[in-house]
């Protein structure tokens, strides 16, 4: 009977692998496609590639959606990581009530945030473009870098900041020097969640951008209409390029724990 339930087990898995990572495989399969053909592979070929680098519009959501994602992370990440250390020293109802307001607007659907946002930018008649789509990013970004930091405040002593004061730190050396050092992991995490959230989002973006700005996502749902193999190349380039990360992410830790336990063995 055990046997039968791990063999289930492992057909469950493998068929949840399947379901994620197929489409993906498929996608960079015909990438290479020498013809538009989603269903016919006619040959090997890289023109897709070369013409991804020659369409301008394309470029330009590239960049718009790099640009956007490296500042909001940036922005987000300071915001979220001071709102938190404030939020770590504060009275249990004030912690509690933003916590609270914190975890709704992360469980909160998309596109209830989306509109929202578009008719609070509608209500001060600001007109929507590069400015609207990068605050939203940054609004929507913060909590998810609250979230990775403040469970690492709660593990830190807290005396740690009293004594750095009294040891003649001034609060700011004390922020930067004592505090900051020991959340720095959490920091990177919730920076990283925010990148990832800034580049991958379609739904706030389509609601808050204006005329002539759009990020891979927005362009990517215009495309679909028409048969575009460049997007196949441009979705391979995100995907060598994420697992690039995650591989570097993953080793470098390693190799870091690795040389000191060496060095600690010497």
């Amino acid at each position: 009977m055990t046997e039968k339930k791990s063999l289930w087990t492992k057909i469950a898995f493998a068929l949840a692998i399947a379901f994620f990572y197929l489409p993906i495989v498929y996608v960079i399969f015909f990438s290479f496609n020498s013809s538009r053909s989603l269903n016919n592979f006619t040959g090997f070929s890289l023109q897709w590639y070369q013409k991804m680098f020659e369409n301008r519009t394309m470029m330009e959501s590239i960049y718009y959606s790099t640009i956007i994602a490296v500042i909001a992370t940036l922005v987000s990440t300071v915001i979220g990581t001071v709102a938190a250390i404030g939020l770590s020293k504060s009275r249990k109802l004030i912690k509690e009530s933003v916590t609270q307001i914190n975890n709704l607007s992360m469980m909160n659907p998309d596109i209830v945030t989306a509109i929202g946002l578009m008719l609070f930018y509608t209500s001060l008649h600001v007109e929507a473009g590069f400015g609207t789509l990068l605050l939203a990013h940054i609004i929507f970004c913060i909590p998810y870098v609250m979230l990775s930091v403040t469970p690492k405040l709660k593990q830190l002593d807290d005396n740690i900041a009293e004594a750095a004061l009294d040891l003649g730190c001034t609060p700011f050396q004390a922020l930067t020097k004592v505090i900051i050092p020991q959340i720095k992991e959490a920091i990177f995490s919730g920076a990283l969640v925010a990148f990832t959230m800034s580049f991958d989002d379609f739904v706030i973006s389509y609601f808050v951008t204006g005329p002539g700005v759009n990020n891979i996502s927005t362009y990517v749902y215009s495309s679909v209409k028409r048969i575009n193999p460049s997007v196949n190349a441009l979705s391979t380039i995100i995907v060598l390029a994420i697992t690039i990360i995650l591989i570097i992410m993953n080793v470098v830790p390693m190799l870091k724990e690795r040389k000191k336990k060496n060095e600690k063995i010497a």
